[in-house]
């Protein structure tokens, strides 16, 4: 475990060194964070911020406006994100949840215990654990690792994981070598999704890559 721990400091070093700290989750509140952690959902982050834009314009980003707000009216806001009334559903069932459970009251809700917490937002219609996660580390400030697609196809790609590793798994092999610390769990899953969007894409590009011939033991 200690190998693994220094190996995926190294990871993170070497990410850190060249691409510069990325400052992520961009949001105004905590409420922000979620609304954008579900419209991320299969879309890309400029979908989600022109969508989440509409959103503000219309005085919609609290949980009451969103609930008294109709599906359509919510779904045509959040257009530009992709499966807009799935979507607007998934938004609503959050609502109604905070506020049938929670009295709306979000900071009650976002202190519980991690595990609890997670298992709750499990619990929700259209929340999955990458979803989860991400509420629970940009939106709640807890140390919950976020696994996405990035952190796969990196990690696959440079054979310091199996294809087959389940999400659980891939969050257990971060999370079990490394310290529950906030920040650098906010950092290197935003460092990740960067290297995925310059480098690791379906078509990757190596040559530039800051991993690019890196090696480390990840050990066990």
């Amino acid at each position: 475990m200690q190998r693994r721990h220094a190996f995926l400091k190294g990871v993170f070093e070497r990410l850190l060194s060249v691409l510069g700290p990325q400052y992520w989750w961009p949001a105004e509140s905590p409420f922000e964070v979620i609304v954008g952690a579900i419209l991320t959902q299969n879309t890309a982050w400029r979908n989600v911020k022109q969508a989440i834009g509409k959103l503000r314009d219309h005085d919609l980003l609290n949980a009451a406006a969103i609930r008294a707000a109709s599906l359509p009216e919510l779904a045509s806001l959040i257009r530009s994100s992709g499966y807009y009334n799935q979507k607007a559903g998934k938004l609503k069932a959050f609502c109604d949840h905070l506020e049938t459970h929670w009295q709306g009251n979000l900071d009650n809700f976002l202190c519980q215990d991690l595990d609890k917490l997670r298992t709750e937002l499990l619990s929700l219609h259209g929340i999955g654990p990458e979803t989860a996660d991400s509420i629970i580390l940009y939106a709640a400030g807890q140390p919950s690792f976020v696994v996405d697609a990035y952190t796969y196809r990196i990690f696959h790609r440079h054979e310091w994981v199996p294809e087959a590793m389940t999400y659980e798994e891939l969050r257990s092999f971060f999370t079990e070598a490394m310290e529950p610390d906030v920040a650098l769990f906010q950092e290197y899953h935003a460092l990740l999704v960067r290297t995925g969007h310059l480098y690791c894409r379906r078509k990757p590009v190596c040559h530039s890559c800051p991993l690019d011939g890196w090696q480390g033991d990840q050990g066990s």
